[in-house]
């Protein structure tokens, strides 16, 4: 099993939770979060905004499902034909092990 992590924009949330959603992957955890990329925070006229609002997403998914879920999100996150700094990133770690606690049951 696999945790994946995905900081997206705040407006392509709703389409990227459907699309899971429609794909068969409707358990996603959602948390607003601050945070800036490599481009160090983003300057509008004389104003520097170091702290941009983003959207995590996070979900477990089996292995054999991970590429399918990494290419929907990087399809439904990206800006335009080729995105653009500040679309987002993913991350991808191990699970151990899932409990479900109103069952007592181990796995997904």
């Amino acid at each position: 099993m696999l945790m994946i992590r995905a900081i997206i924009r705040p407006e392509r949330v709703g389409l990227v939770l459907e699309e899971l959603s429609d794909a068969g992957f409707p358990a996603v955890t959602k948390i607003d979060v601050m945070g800036r990329g490599k481009q160090r925070g983003v300057k509008v006229g004389d104003v520097f905004y170091d702290e941009i609002p983003k959207e995590m997403l996070m979900m477990v998914v089996n292995d054999e499902d991970k590429d399918d879920v990494i290419k929907l999100i990087m399809k439904n996150s990206k800006t335009g034909m080729k995105g653009a700094f500040g679309d987002g990133k993913i991350f991808v770690s191990p699970v151990d092990e899932v409990y479900t606690i109103s069952s007592s049951t181990k796995g997904l």
